[in-house]
């Protein structure tokens, strides 16, 4: 089992005759991902050769899902073409768009994702890896070849320590990572990806991955109290970023001790939480939980 892609899901691409496009695509296909089609304005008509598959080019979205059946899309566009991308995947009425673009305008972001939900397609992202069923399908940036197929669920804000809780955790394996993004405005949020992992029978435990900024993991740690009975561990990016200091991500705004990686850490921990000061340790945590040991 997994959430959100599985073997099943039929993928399209927007953007997948430019580079960046291209290259993941060769990736999602090399995962198992079964890629229907790509789509580029004023290209319809076209295939791109990816070796053992030939991918036809739309386009449009619409003409597409309407002559391949796609239900997924990923986002390779440009930032300035982005929300134009996601209106017309939700207008094409496509369940589950990915967007992997970085540097979206916040305000085409907040409409996009308002659209979204109105029209009932779920967001991930923007500015992330995207999402991986191992052994099932890739839609997005995540290597399919740092972990296995498992029972472990896994959410992150951060694609790099996406990656590195994968790799550690890679005997034991993942029925869906997701990498939600760390924009101030994304689609999906810990919260959805929790209760997902929550009702899927082929999730034991929970890895969640936050980062400095915001309250999105202090209302995490409220749900899951309220909510997820599977055992969950956290690891919060930012215990040694100095204060008073602008860092990385658009997301990571601290005022005061609201946002800090210490109180999103006492956060979780009150609601039965174990949280890693590293990532090795968060693995480690994981390893000793009852579903998995």
């Amino acid at each position: 089992m997994a959430i959100f892609l599985t073997k099943d899901s039929r993928v399209l691409v927007q953007g997948m005759t430019g580079s960046e496009g291209a290259r993941h695509t060769s990736r999602m296909l090399a995962a198992g991902t079964n890629v229907v089609a790509g789509v580029t304005p004023g290209k319809g008509g076209r295939t791109v050769d990816f070796g053992e598959r030939t991918v036809p080019v739309f386009g449009s979205v619409a003409e597409a899902v309407g002559e391949t059946g796609a239900d997924v899309s990923v986002v390779f566009v440009p930032p300035r073409f982005t929300g134009a991308a996601v209106e017309e995947t939700v207008a094409a009425a496509v369940p589950l768009c990915v967007v992997i673009t970085e540097g979206v305008p916040v305000h085409d972001a907040i409409r996009f994702r308002a659209l979204a939900r109105g029209g009932g397609t779920r967001v991930i992202g923007p500015n992330c890896p995207g999402l991986i069923s191992p052994g099932q399908s890739s839609a997005g940036i995540i290597p399919a070849d740092i972990t296995a197929a498992g029972r472990i669920g896994l959410v992150s804000k951060s694609g790099t320590l996406t990656y590195q809780l994968m790799y550690e955790l890679r005997d034991l394996g993942f029925s869906t990572a997701v990498g939600i993004g760390g924009d101030p405005v994304i689609g999906t949020t810990h919260i959805d990806c929790l209760q997902a992992f929550q009702d899927d029978p082929g999730t034991d435990a929970i890895v969640m991955i936050g980062e400095i900024g915001g309250d999105a993991e202090e209302r995490a740690a409220a749900y899951i109290s309220a909510n997820i009975t599977k055992p969950v561990v956290a690891y919060v990016a930012g215990f040694t970023a100095p204060e008073g200091r602008t860092m990385g991500h658009a997301g990571a705004i601290v005022s005061g001790s609201s946002g800090t990686a210490q109180a999103k850490k006492e956060a979780l921990e009150a609601a039965g939480v174990r949280v890693g000061r590293t990532p090795s340790e968060t693995a480690r945590l994981l390893r000793s939980a009852p579903a998995v040991t």
